[in-house]
């Protein structure tokens, strides 16, 4: 027992005089016999026989310096010399601790005149700031450590601008990127973006890509704005699902609750009732002009110009889809009709084998968008349809491998095929998989990717790690199929008639 008691009391000194101490008598004997003691050596003190039979007693756990502070000053408010008047309540406060915000720093330094005042009204402009939030950011001032809550982080937020607390602004952020969800998401963006905090909008926008056509939800749907709907539709980033039609349809059943909020059903039903209601309003109204063109359609406008119409107009089905919905202007798919007609044409007598050069700024804003989820581990093979100027890809996944293979001659291909010795591509594949929030648990991509395929050809484009994989599994593609001409240079020479006569 008094060998406890010399180490709880050496656990009382300076740590480095405790190891000092304890290195210099177990080698060397005490070095206070050296020295002329002026205090109480305890090393040639021995334990009594009394201190040996009895235990020592343990030391009792005190009260913090800082809980102490925030239970007297700030919640009793003992010895406050300054008043603070908010949103109807009182706050008994001290200057000293209230310094530590350049707001009242600001306000205490200078010539104002509530540098002299004992009691200060203070004006709360920010509609998002209220009692308990500033509760919050007041306390934040007498102690180490805050606990946020995530639903009431805006307010926080609000209030720590308000009053220049830039350690807690920075810790209400880390709170929001920890908490994006489908309930949180277009708050947490819309405060980010009126407070200033570009990781928190990073964050946002990242999850929406991810989730915007994943996990579709009808209520994020109602609350996404055309601003913040228009930045995920132009992204190359954007995790679309199947094709870019469905990109198409995601935009239609999106402005159809921005226009019929009250609307209430299953997501399985949405689509159905989008296009009944636009089948409704057409026969109504009466209106041969596009919808886009209508008062109410105008404001969608910028939202449906950032889709890549010219993978959706190459399948058949879906090019009558558009027709028949006369939401877009006709002068809008003529341009594209033009343009793939003429990219069609440099491919088939040009010798456009596709895409050669490293041009990454036209992969992001013109690439073919298109994914697949795998519900669970196994054997898949699939295209994606629409004709894609006779290179017919499939796409494998078998023994943790992802396969692309140039389809020629092997496989059946419902459209013509291009029997060209080598064709090229640029590609991008990334695979993602998400908790039940969305947030990911792991991802993969191979990055912007130049690939030449001869007939028939197949390339191992990833290996993956078992350990990493977690199903379902969502596979994500960028393609470019064509080079990023124009459809003729003017410095190009007039081409030769290859017109002949018939025997």
């Amino acid at each position: 027992m008094g060998t406890q008691g010399s180490r709880l009391q050496a656990s009382s000194q300076d740590p480095e005089e405790a190891v000092e101490t304890t290195c210099a008598s177990g080698k060397h004997g005490c070095e206070c016999r050296k020295r002329k003691r002026t205090a109480h050596c305890d090393c040639d003190s021995e334990p009594d026989e009394e201190d040996a039979l009895l235990d020592t007693p343990r030391r009792k756990k005190l009260k913090s310096t800082s809980k102490y502070i925030y239970q007297t000053l700030f919640l009793n408010g003992e010895n406050s010399d300054i008043r603070i008047c908010a949103l109807g309540q009182e706050w008994n406060l001290h200057k000293v601790y209230l310094c530590q915000s350049g707001y009242f720093s600001s306000m205490f330094s200078g010539s104002w005149k509530e540098s002299n005042m004992m009691v200060i009204p203070l004006e709360i402009p920010d509609q998002n700031i209220d009692t308990e939030a500033l509760q919050v950011v007041f306390g934040s001032l007498y102690r180490d450590d805050v606990l946020i809550k995530p639903s009431s982080v805006v307010s926080i937020l609000a209030a720590a601008c308000m009053l220049q607390l830039d350690g807690l602004i920075q810790q209400c952020g880390e709170t929001m990127k920890e908490n994006v969800g489908a309930k949180t998401v277009c708050v947490y963006y819309s405060s980010a973006s009126i407070y200033g905090l570009d990781s928190v909008m990073k964050k946002c926008l990242e999850w929406l890509l991810n989730n915007l056509m994943t996990h579709q939800n009808v209520d994020l749907m109602k609350e996404l704005g055309v601003d913040v709907i228009e930045l995920l539709i132009q992204s190359s980033d954007l995790f679309v699902m199947q094709v870019e039609m469905d990109v198409y349809t995601a935009l239609k059943k999106w402005m159809f609750l921005q226009l019929n909020p009250s609307w209430d059903g299953p997501i399985k039903q949405l689509l159905a009732d989008a296009d009944a209601w636009l089948c409704k309003r057409r026969t109504e109204m009466g209106e041969e002009e596009p919808f886009l063109k209508a008062e109410d359609g105008a404001p969608f406008t910028p939202v449906f110009r950032h889709v890549r119409l010219q993978y959706i107009i190459n399948d058949l089905a879906s090019a009558r889809i558009l027709e028949r919905d006369n939401i877009l202007p006709p002068d809008w798919l003529t341009s594209v009709y033009k343009s793939q007609w003429f990219a069609m044409l440099r491919t088939e007598h040009d010798n456009d084998n596709g895409p050669q050069d490293a041009n990454k700024e036209e992969f992001q804003s013109g690439s073919m968008r298109c994914g697949r989820k795998l519900t669970k581990d196994g054997d898949y093979c699939w295209r994606w349809t629409g004709f894609n100027f006779g290179f017919d890809l499939l796409v494998t996944y078998t023994n943790r491998f992802i396969v692309f293979k140039r389809n020629t001659l092997s496989q059946p291909c419902g459209g013509a095929v291009s029997l060209q010795p080598r064709r090229h591509l640029a590609y991008r594949l990334r695979l993602a998989s998400f908790d039940n929030s969305g947030k990911l648990v792991c991802s993969r991509s191979t990055g912007y990717q130049l690939l030449t395929l001869e007939k028939d050809q197949e390339y191992v484009v990833m290996n993956l790690d078992s350990r990493l994989l977690s199903f379902p599994l969502y596979v994500c593609c960028n393609f470019q199929y064509t080079s990023p001409h124009m459809d003729r240079r003017p410095d190009a020479p007039e081409p030769e008639s290859s017109a002949r006569s018939v025997p």
